[in-house]
């Protein structure tokens, strides 16, 4: 499914718009598995020369997937904008390198 909505803030408004209704909290969540995290661990010498590209990759993936989940909740509520967006990264259990994206913010329909 195709994501139209594009009007996406941190904030609790959106600059030129008036919120007309607030549909409720929407999240979505990715995780990256134990590849990434172990690839960061045994490349950290690339780490400390700099940036790790693959690293990267997978939490930008993971924020990617995470993000369209939430816009599709919110879409699927009637929304046209998500205000109060939040995103937050929780390392799932030490022993198995898992780590959950989620981000989270409330659907509503503006005007302007």
């Amino acid at each position: 499914m195709a994501i139209k909505l594009d009007r996406v803030a941190t904030i609790d408004h959106l600059p030129g718009t008036q919120i007309v209704q607030s549909l409720g909290i929407v999240v979505g969540e990715a995780v990256i598995g134990s590849n990434a995290i172990r690839d960061f661990l045994s490349g950290i010498t690339d780490v400390l020369g700099g940036r790790s590209g693959a690293v990267q990759k997978s939490f930008r993936a993971a924020r990617t997937a995470a993000m369209d989940d939430m816009l599709e909740a919110a879409e699927a509520l009637g929304a046209n904008a998500v205000v109060g967006v939040s995103l937050d990264y929780e390392v799932l259990g030490e022993k198995n390198g898992m780590v959950l994206v989620s981000i989270s913010g409330t659907a509503v329909r503006v005007t302007g």
